[in-house]
């Protein structure tokens, strides 16, 4: 796997660090609030588990898979829930945790289904933030880092079901996504 990297973009412990920084900022803004944090799947499993271990609230956890994706490169532009949430969410704080932003379209889609359920609040953590792809208008709450428009694995982030297990963000080389694109 490691043959197929390109450049590292942040280290173990860049990302270390960053999550510990952002569950300190998201513990004082809710300032003792109970959370419902919503993960959405598969990318944002690892991001969630470290974060929520520098969260001090009271809180709960479900996830949301949702898809735009499938084995592309490119999003679809239709989004599909794949798996809903467990937990009753009305007049509660929600979270979303995100691995990365993209064009945005696939987690506004998820926002306003969430908020049409009538919520407490609503914010959102992304670890990774593209800007330059966003397609829709969109605030992130926290954000980790925000990368250049170019294809990245690792720490949960995988390319057709792949290296989600590098314990850091590296960019592919094009080789491996062109020909199957």
């Amino acid at each position: 796997m490691k043959m197929d990297i390109e450049e590292i973009l942040y280290t173990k412990e860049q990302i270390s660090c960053k999550v510990k920084e952002l569950g300190q900022q998201i513990t004082r803004d809710y300032n003792g609030e109970e959370v419902i944090v919503i993960g959405v799947l598969k990318g944002a499993n690892i991001f969630l588990g470290d974060l929520i271990r520098e969260i001090n609230l009271p809180l709960y956890i479900d996830f949301m898979a949702v898809s735009s994706y499938g084995y592309s490169t490119q999003t679809s532009g239709v989004v599909k829930i794949l798996k809903d949430l467990d937990l009753e969410v009305e007049n509660k704080h929600v979270l979303i945790i995100e691995d990365i932003v993209d064009t945005g379209l696939t987690l506004k889609y998820l926002t306003e289904n969430l908020r049409s359920r009538k919520l407490a609040s609503l914010k959102i953590c992304t670890l990774l933030d593209k800007p330059s792809r966003r397609k829709c208008d969109l605030y992130l709450d926290y954000v980790g880092f925000d990368i250049p428009d170019e294809f990245i694995v690792g720490y949960g982030i995988d390319y057709a079901e792949k290296y989600r297990n590098l314990p850091f963000i590296a960019t592919l080389k094009p080789e491996v996504y062109e020909s199957l694109s």
